[in-house]
């Protein structure tokens, strides 16, 4: 059993856990649950806006601790603060030490589009989502068969949830992009292998359809990889460890997104 298999199995154990303890008409209560959510893909496609999507992750299977008692409120709001787009707040306990309360804290400091990372397997997550302040939820076609991953993705755009769809390969993204997708994620990480490749981003980038929001996620730590990147068509990157690894990950994005800002205009003076 691979990695990616393993933490699928133990979530819908964890589901079945979440669901006996939190029903969902407890769920419904929330005073996020009415809140109208806010658009991911817009914020990232804001010229005033870096089109990061800053992420908080205490640790991973692959690199185990990473910054285990960063503070959620401060790096949030430093992020933001640093002209990121969004927030990725990890959900998942067990394999990155994240918790629900985490993406409630961010949600309660800050005014911006917020995306649930974890393994989505169940529509009691997407609930749970919106109960806790999300506007957006990640699916990833690794972990679902088409059809299951449609009717989740339909599930949260009923929801006013947007979804984003990460796909590994070209295989994936013809078999899982549908009516309810309109953000396509390509993780640089084999999620069972959790090896590393860029050139997968500048792979698949052609395939991805015009209209479609794409976003390259993980292993960008260099500004020009993310210059190249925007020039073969990508509005976003998802950047976690590159910030986590510094104590305060909030000053390490605020440093990366200068030079990524003046790394842009100088480009537009070189065209």
């Amino acid at each position: 059993m691979n990695i990616l298999d393993e933490i699928i199995a133990h979530k819908y154990k964890e589901v079945a856990e979440r669901k006996a303890l939190y029903p969902v008409k407890l769920l419904e209560k929330s005073l996020y649950f009415e809140t109208p959510c806010l658009s991911l893909e817009r914020y990232l496609l804001r010229p005033d806006k870096s089109g990061i999507i800053a992420e908080i992750k205490r640790k991973s299977p692959s690199k185990g601790d990473i910054n285990p008692y960063v503070s959620v409120e401060r790096t949030s709001i430093g992020y933001m603060q640093a002209g990121a787009s969004a927030l990725s707040i990890l959900t998942d306990l067990n394999y990155f030490g994240g918790k629900n309360e985490d993406l409630v804290t961010a949600r309660k400091f800050n005014f911006c589009p917020i995306l649930r990372k974890d393994f989505m397997v169940d529509e009691y997550q997407i609930v749970e989502a919106k109960s806790i302040g999300a506007d957006a939820i990640l699916l990833i076609a690794a972990a679902l068969e088409p059809a299951r991953l449609k009717e989740l993705a339909a599930f949260a755009r009923s929801f006013g949830l947007e979804v984003l769809l990460e796909v590994h390969n070209k295989q994936e993204l013809d078999e899982t992009l549908n009516e309810f997708v309109t953000i396509v994620g390509v993780n640089n990480r084999n999620l069972k292998t959790f090896k590393t490749d860029v050139g997968l981003s500048f792979e698949l980038a052609q395939y991805i359809p015009a209209g479609i929001t794409k976003i390259s996620e993980s292993g960008l730590s260099q500004i020009e990889t993310l210059i190249e990147l925007q020039h073969a068509g990508y509005n976003g990157f998802l950047i976690g460890g590159t910030f986590m690894n510094d104590s305060r990950p909030e000053r390490a994005a605020a440093a990366f997104i200068k030079d990524f800002r003046q790394a842009q205009e100088l480009k537009q003076q070189v065209l």
